[in-house]
């Protein structure tokens, strides 16, 4: 099992929005890259849940979601940054 996370304070719109306060964190089996959980505390994070949830349903990867791309300016954003870090 891998943990991917990543502060608030390190996602671009956060910072815009001045909501950096809280944390994104995601629970990846290591063998096979699959998200088998997470958590979002921080604005808009039930939205941002929602988009795991269904990248979840549809067995993407956390590589998958490292490297897709999310509509800016969007808190979704920072999704790329939360899974590019399971592999640090």
């Amino acid at each position: 099992m891998r943990i991917a996370k990543l502060p608030m304070s390190a996602v671009v719109r956060a910072i815009e929005a001045g909501e950096t306060r809280g944390f994104m964190k995601a629970v990846v089996d290591a063998d096979t890259g699959q998200i088998l959980g997470a958590a979002v505390l921080g604005a808009e994070g039930g939205e941002i849940m929602s988009i795991i949830q269904v990248a979840m349903l549809g067995k993407l990867t956390a590589d998958d979601m490292a490297n897709a791309v999310f509509t800016h300016p969007l808190l979704a954003e920072g999704l790329n940054s939360l899974f590019s870090t399971v592999n640090e």
